[in-house]
């Protein structure tokens, strides 16, 4: 499953992290690459301890954790705090794959069930970029308006393609899912937006209530704490 989860900061928010983000110090993106990333990826980011990175990062959770789309889709139990790159004129990230568990700051090791990249530069500002994901058939080309988020599996191959002209700006992060299946989240996601849609058209609808405990019932037996 990947989706779109349009204006997760508002304008304000993008330019205020902009700002912040532009007068931090940046460092070779492959100082935090696997040992497989790091033959294919050539970018900056920021250093993880960054004031700036943590700054931004605080604005980007708050935002997700009042975002309804993000939170009946991901089911978050642990969220990575944000991370920034930055990819300039020819830089790019090649075909990879997310490495199955990261460390919180505190030492908790967490399972990475979802990626996340949060676009902080309006698609005109750069020619490239796109996050491509290497789906069967045909790929996936991801290139939003800042403040746009793509939410995507974190076992999918995927790579940013080269930067032809100006400055790709964004941050990435991954989360564990209270729902460990993809197949199990994606279902229970289907089901919570029918019956969202079901509740406006027919609020008292006893129906509703009956489909809503089959939601939590099955939630109940698959979530993984």
């Amino acid at each position: 499953m990947s989706l779109i989860i349009p204006d997760v900061l508002t304008a304000a928010e993008v330019t205020e992290s902009r700002r912040l983000l532009q007068a931090a110090e940046w460092t070779d993106g492959r100082v935090t690459a696997g040992h497989q990333g790091a033959h294919v990826k050539n970018n900056t980011q920021l250093p993880e301890g960054s004031v700036a990175g943590r700054t931004v990062g605080e604005i980007i959770v708050n935002a997700l954790r009042k975002n309804a789309l993000f939170m009946s889709a991901a089911l978050p139990l642990h969220v990575l705090p944000p991370m920034f790159n930055r990819y300039a004129t020819n830089q790019t990230f090649g075909s990879h794959i997310d490495g199955a568990v990261r460390t919180l700051p505190n030492g908790q090791r967490i399972r990475t069930d979802l990626s996340c990249t949060l676009f902080l530069s309006a698609p005109d500002e750069y020619d490239g970029g796109e996050l491509v994901i290497e789906s069967v058939g045909e790929p996936k080309r991801i290139k939003l308006p800042a403040g746009h988020m793509i939410l995507y599996q974190s076992d999918s191959v995927h790579h940013v393609a080269p930067v032809t002209r100006g400055v790709r700006l964004g941050s990435f992060f991954w989360l564990q899912s209270m729902i460990r299946d993809n197949a199990q989240r994606s279902l229970l996601f289907d089901m919570d937006v029918a019956l969202q849609r079901l509740g406006a058209k027919q609020p008292t609808d006893p129906s509703i209530i009956q489909l809503t405990g089959v939601y939590h019932n099955l939630l109940r037996q698959w979530v993984d704490l």
